[in-house]
């Protein structure tokens, strides 16, 4: 019981570190897909700078607006940073302490609750910004929610377990992507869409939101909002590359290496996605998971029923 909490405990830890320097990157990258020069003035070549946008935002005085609901608007942040770390506990590490067996369903029942993170957080801060950014950034992600949820069925039918382990060992051989490459693709937008990341980020649209359900925040609040929101981009990296890419299989070798090499590939496409794209219109975005996404992973979890059925039986 002690190993399993100072695990988990030294894996928080990491997962800030990795946030905080996965902003860096962030910023490093688009700055030189566009030309310019990103954060350069703090330390050397700018790479204390998330240390130094960390120490600003805990040492500022927390916001308290007039019309808030105190107690909701303070939960939210907390709420959400708690859930996006609680999906880190699925990491199928080869020097794991412990294993769930039933991850995929966990998985599912935490990133379904982050919508009520986004739900306080715009209704209790009482700002009809706050309150319409949350209600675009709820509709978007319960509706790719279902395009998830029907995607994580291939895996599961091919390997028959709900067990992230198991699903990454089943990929010694081949990998997922290359047997149901319109799948992964379709899985890796959704995957853009359930973050509200560019050009899938109506939760903040600038132009008429401001900064969305976010914008009452500041401080540790705001701090709060922003890890768990990278938190969850590098959690959604790291289930596309267990899910499509082997996890940390590479031909014959097995490492926990390589699997970081993984995440942090599919984590640079999304920084590399907000620099090429504009943002949608609200309405396409809705009619590519309704009309788009949602017919085609039916008709191939048909096929992949078929497939499983003839294996198994």
């Amino acid at each position: 019981m002690y190993l399993s909490i100072m695990s988990s405990i030294f894996t928080y830890i990491c997962i800030l570190l990795a946030v905080a320097f996965f902003t860096l990157l962030e910023r490093k990258g688009l700055s030189y897909m566009q030309i310019r020069k990103g954060p350069n003035k703090v330390g050397v070549a700018g790479l204390p700078q998330p240390i130094a946008d960390a120490a600003k935002l805990l040492t500022k005085e927390i916001a308290k607006p007039t019309m808030a609901n105190y107690s909701p608007y303070f939960v939210a942040p907390v709420f959400s940073f708690i859930l996006a770390l609680l999906l880190w506990q699925l990491y199928p590490s080869l020097y794991a302490s412990s294993y769930f067996k039933w991850g995929v369903l966990f998985f599912l029942c935490v990133s379904g609750m982050n919508v009520y993170g986004t739900l306080l957080a715009g209704w209790a801060s009482n700002s009809k910004y706050a309150l319409l950014g949350s209600l675009r950034a709820i509709a978007q992600t319960i509706s790719y929610e279902i395009s998830m949820a029907l995607i994580l069925l291939f895996p599961l039918f091919l390997v028959g377990s709900f067990n992230f382990t198991e699903i990454k060992e089943s990929q010694e051989l081949i990998w997922f992507s290359f047997i149901m490459i319109p799948v992964s693709l379709i899985w890796f937008v959704t995957c853009i869409a359930e973050t509200n990341r560019a050009p899938f980020d109506f939760a903040e649209g600038e132009s008429e939101l401001v900064s969305g359900f976010n914008i009452e925040y500041g401080a540790a609040g705001f701090a709060l909002i922003f890890l768990a929101e990278y938190a969850n981009i590098l959690v959604m990296s790291l289930f596309s590359s267990l899910l499509f890419l082997g996890g940390s299989s590479f031909l014959f070798f097995q490492s926990d290496v390589i699997f970081m090499l993984k995440v942090l590939f599919f984590a640079f496409v999304f920084i590399w996605v907000r620099a090429s794209y504009p943002r949608f219109r609200y309405d396409l975005l809705m009619g590519l998971t309704w009309k788009g996404f949602l017919p085609a992973s039916l008709s191939f979890l048909m096929v992949i029923t078929m497939l499983a059925c003839s294996i198994y039986f």
